[in-house]
């Protein structure tokens, strides 16, 4: 249990926080009205390359954020990368400003 979030489960889905659980829930429901369309769950964004550094061993896996959803807006064709947050972590705050300055997104914040 990370940062006092309980995970839990709505049929087949696993959620990490009753944040995102209810987050998801909502964009379902905005997706079946038709206000929402591809919504996405846990999708990865690369924000540093694969490497391997002199002196080690093996490489250095790819550093990657994993937005809780993505979906676009309708009518207006808005993509939207949104991350159920209760604490904000230095290595959050860091992948938030690598995701605008590398993909040139902006999270929203539920």
């Amino acid at each position: 249990m990370k940062y006092r979030n309980k995970p839990c489960q709505v049929g087949d889905e696993k959620y990490r926080s009753q944040r995102e659980r209810d987050r998801h829930q909502e964009l379902l429901m905005l997706q079946r009205a038709g206000r929402i369309t591809e919504l996405k769950r846990e999708v990865p964004f690369e924000l540093a390359p694969r490497v391997k550094i002199e002196g080690e061993d093996r490489a250095r896996p790819a550093v990657k954020y994993v937005a809780d959803f993505t979906y676009i807006e309708v009518p207006s064709g808005r993509r939207v990368v949104a991350d159920a947050k209760g604490m904000q972590t230095t290595a959050y705050r860091l992948k938030k400003h690598l995701l605008k300055s590398i993909h040139n997104i902006d999270l929203i914040e539920i």
